[in-house]
This record gives structure tokens, sequence and C-alpha cells, in this order.
């Protein structure tokens, strides 16, 4: 659990050290920056769809996941959350939401190879070091994503600590599930949300991300099911 650890104190060190620098940052750069992660955010949604191998198998997933996760309202349960935090901690400057930041982040965060081959190599053999590297990497991306985001990339913490915490917990019940293929499917379905999560920063669209969130799921179970035959 020390690789989990490190990573959840570098993503809270590096967005404590972004909502410091916000406060100096005038409103008009602070829109340009929103922008620009954005864009960022739709690149790295494109780059990681491209990772997919079955296009049914997102399909599959997504619609399942847009079927549980509407079912649960999980939107509308972040979106309260983010609300309590919201009238605790205001952000002030009416562009962002807590929800919004908090998703936008544990996405960025935890979807992806390096996540979960990461968490798997610290649960089953104790090697830490794929987990070290992401966590610079998210100490980085912390700090732009919290200047940008607010407090809700600092509550992502608590999902990079439950979700990697989790992995590495039971990696010997899910390393054998966990194929290159099914990491693979798991990575494009998450991607497509951050692709999403993109355009929704952009103003392009107003789709409720967290609500396919099942979708990361099922896609590895999908992916189970398809190999089986």
């Amino acid at each position: 659990m020390l690789g989990v650890l490190v990573n959840t104190l570098t993503v809270i060190a590096g967005s404590l050290v972004g909502l410091l620098c916000k406060r100096g940052i005038p409103r008009k750069l602070t829109d340009a920056v929103m922008i620009g992660i954005g864009l960022c955010t739709i690149y790295i949604g494109i780059a990681g769809v491209l990772k997919g191998q079955n296009t049914l198998i997102l399909i599959v997933s997504i619609v399942l996941g847009a079927i549980v996760g509407t079912a649960l309202d999980i939107d509308g349960a972040i979106a309260r959350l983010g609300g309590w935090v919201e009238r605790r901690f205001p952000q002030g400057d009416g562009k962002t939401s807590v929800a919004q930041g908090f998703v936008t982040a544990s996405l960025l965060f935890c979807v992806g190879s390096m996540t979960v081959v990461g968490s798997l190599n610290a649960g089953i053999s104790g090697d830490n070091r794929m987990l070290y590297t992401k966590s610079m990497l998210d100490l980085v991306s912390s700090m732009m994503l919290s200047a940008s985001l607010g407090v809700g990339v600092l509550c992502a913490a608590v999902f990079v600590l439950v979700f990697q915490g989790a992995l590495v917990l039971l990696s010997g019940v899910l390393a054998p599930a966990l194929t290159d293929a099914a990491i693979a499917e798991m990575t494009c379905a998450g991607s497509l949300l951050i692709l999403a999560l993109g355009l929704n920063l952009i103003g392009v669209t107003k789709i409720k991300v967290a609500n396919y969130l099942p979708a990361l799921v099922f896609a590895p179970l999908v992916c189970w099911v398809v190999s089986l035959f």
C-alpha cells in the first residue's frame, strides 16, 4: 500500500499548491487555462480510446454503464456531495463545480494501464516503482488541474486512495481477470469518458459523465465473457 499512499499524498500536495497559485491568477488567464486543460483532456481521451481492440465491447460496456449509472443517479449523488463541499469551501469563480473537478481528476488519475498494472504489481510482488513514477506525473497534473478546476481535484485524492487501494488489496483475485486485453478495453471505456469530460470543459456539451462510470467495471467483465466464446 506504500505506493498508493505516496500517490495519494502527491495528489494532495499538488492540489494544494495549485489552489494557492490559483488565488493570484487573473480571471482572464484562468479561463484561458481552462480551455487549454479541456483541449488536453480531449487529446488524452482520443489517445486512450485508440487502445481499444473491440468496438463491440466498448459499446456494450458504455450501454450497461449508462443504464446502471443513471438508475443509481451517480451524477446526482456526486453533485450533491460537491454542493456540500462548495458550501464549506466556496471557489468563487462560478465557472466550475467541485463535482466537475472531482470527476475529471479522478478519471485522469485512475484510468489507464499504469494505474492498474502498477497497483497489481504492488499487491502481488510489492513492486511500487510504477506507482512511484505515476505519483510524480500526478503531482504535476494535480497542480495544473486544481489551478483551473478548484478544490474538486483535491477531493479526487480520496478516489485515488480507494480505487488503487482496492486494486492492491484484491490483486490476487483480480490479476487473472485483468488481462492485457481487459485492461485495454477498460482504458478505452475510461478514455471515452475523459473525452466527454474534455468536451464539457470547453463548453461544447453537458454530458453527465459520472453516470457512465460503471462502464469501467463492465468493460473487463464483458471482455472476459467474450473470451469464453
